[in-house]
């Protein structure tokens, strides 16, 4: 197969719901903040709940994120 010349379709889908942006964005805004909140002696259930606010912060704009792709992929495949 030629690199340049292979294209593969993806089935149109629906955008995720929005506890899957929600359980996401909190898992990696923990996963990105908990060693440094850790080093300063934070105890696991402020991490926690710095990522869970640090997580509904960026649902809405991660959703619509993937709402915006989500159109241009189907749009360009038509």
């Amino acid at each position: 197969m030629d690199g340049d010349s292979f294209e593969h379709e993806l089935p149109p889908r629906s955008a995720q719901p929005l506890w899957v942006h929600f359980v996401i964005d909190s898992a990696i805004a923990f996963v990105a903040t908990a060693l440094v909140l850790w080093f300063f002696g934070t105890p696991f259930w402020v991490m926690v709940l710095i990522a869970l606010v640090l997580g509904s912060i960026a649902t809405p704009l991660t959703r619509r994120w993937e709402y915006r792709q989500l159109l241009a992929r189907n749009s360009s495949s038509d």
